[in-house]
């Protein structure tokens, strides 16, 4: 008992002290929302770079002389920068569109748990107070959801840095009205989640949705004994998990998302790449305009004629404008064998002169050209030390 009372004295300081970083840290995100205000009359930009990198070095420097090292300081404080950059992003977002609401109607592929309504509670965190839920078993019912108005916001991944592109949400945007209005990255932790005591060796079949199947392909082949069941998400595989409660089930799927069916993690960390990120794009009815304060992005969805270089044509336009693609995914035109519509990312704001000039030339040499969507660019590159 003796050596058990500073230790429980030692850990009522450390929450005491826990308390007073959250209010400090409530502080200076509140001094970002005055930043925002202050910006979006002097119209400068949310990022100041050398600003940033300068706050870096200095607190650096004054964390070396309190004992903490550069990496443990950097770590943190890139994570305050971007939340910073994204507060006073939405707020000055919401300032141009008159989107202040409180509450929104976000869908989602599968139910509570999978990867979608993570990302989804995550935009969601961040531009709404609160939200209504909606699940859906299929990307098609998603997208059905919002044109019909019983959502407001579809939220769907649309790539992966380990399995790449997610054709079929891909192929629905070639037919739906919705304007893509945001996005968001999202790391992705793969685990092997069971019910109860079990080992690896004991499971005989492994639920899940085939994304992540994929992502985990090199993991999951040393186990050649495993029976593989596809499901329509993740979270339905874990719900599937949690009802069945056998040592010899498992599913591939979030900590957080087991956590909600009172599943256990078993393994970790899965995925055949070490940074396996997914990235999310957002849906509305109605598109957004991007203030020139902040980093914009514009998917087109175009078809060109079928004569020699009538692609390279295309990419020439956007080069002679100087403007920088950062995707490229091209999809079949069903109904039209060997006909291919083409998905282009341009890190550029819609509004923008050479944007302009772009799109007037690209209508002229194109079959087909549609601006799919202009919107922030939530993919914070952090600073590092100059």
């Amino acid at each position: 008992m003796s050596t058990e009372k500073p230790l429980l004295s030692l850990r009522d300081k450390i929450t005491a002290l826990d308390e007073k970083l959250l209010a400090l840290l409530a502080e200076r995100r509140a001094l970002s929302v005055e930043v925002a205000n202050a910006k979006m009359l002097t119209q400068r930009p949310v990022r100041d770079i050398a600003r940033e990198r300068e706050l870096l070095e200095k607190l650096i420097e004054k964390g070396k002389r309190q004992g903490l090292d550069a990496h443990y300081i950097t770590q943190i404080f890139q994570q305050i920068i971007e939340d910073s950059v994204l507060t006073q992003q939405t707020l000055l977002q919401q300032h141009l569109n008159q989107t202040g609401t409180s509450s929104a109607r976000i869908a989602f592929l599968g139910p509570k748990g999978s990867w979608s309504h993570i990302a989804a509670r995550k935009y969601a965190a961040r531009h709404f107070e609160q939200i209504a839920e909606c699940g859906c078993l299929k990307f098609n019912k998603i997208i059905q959801q919002v044109e019909t108005g019983h959502a407001d916001y579809a939220v769907v991944p649309i790539e992966n840095t380990s399995s790449g592109s997610i054709n079929d949400v891909y192929d629905l945007l070639q037919n739906t009205s919705l304007s893509i209005v945001g996005e968001l990255t999202l790391p992705i932790d793969h685990c092997v989640l069971v019910s109860g005591a079990t080992d690896l060796q004991q499971i005989s079949t492994i639920y899940s949705h085939p994304q992540p199947f994929q992502q985990c392909s090199q993991f999951i082949r040393r186990f050649p004994q495993w029976k593989i069941e596809y499901t329509e998400s993740t979270a339905a595989a874990m719900e599937k998990v949690a009802s069945i409660n056998s040592p010899q089930v498992a599913a591939l799927g979030s900590e957080a998302g087991g956590a909600l069916y009172g599943l256990q993690v078993l393994e970790r960390d899965l995925a055949n790449q070490q940074q396996n990120i997914t990235r999310f794009i957002i849906l509305a009815r109605k598109a957004v305009e991007v203030t020139s304060q902040v980093p914009a992005k514009t998917t087109l969805l175009l078809a060109t004629g079928q004569q020699a270089g009538a692609l390279v044509e295309a990419l020439l336009v956007l080069r002679n404008h100087n403007l920088i693609m950062s995707k490229l995914e091209s999809r079949p035109i069903h109904g039209n064998p060997w006909e291919e519509m083409f998905y282009i990312d341009v890190q550029e704001n819609q509004r923008s002169e050479a944007m302009k000039k772009a799109l007037h030339e690209l209508h002229a040499i194109t079959r087909f050209l549609k601006v799919l969507g202009c919107y922030p660019s939530e993919n914070v590159v952090p600073v590092d030390r100059g």
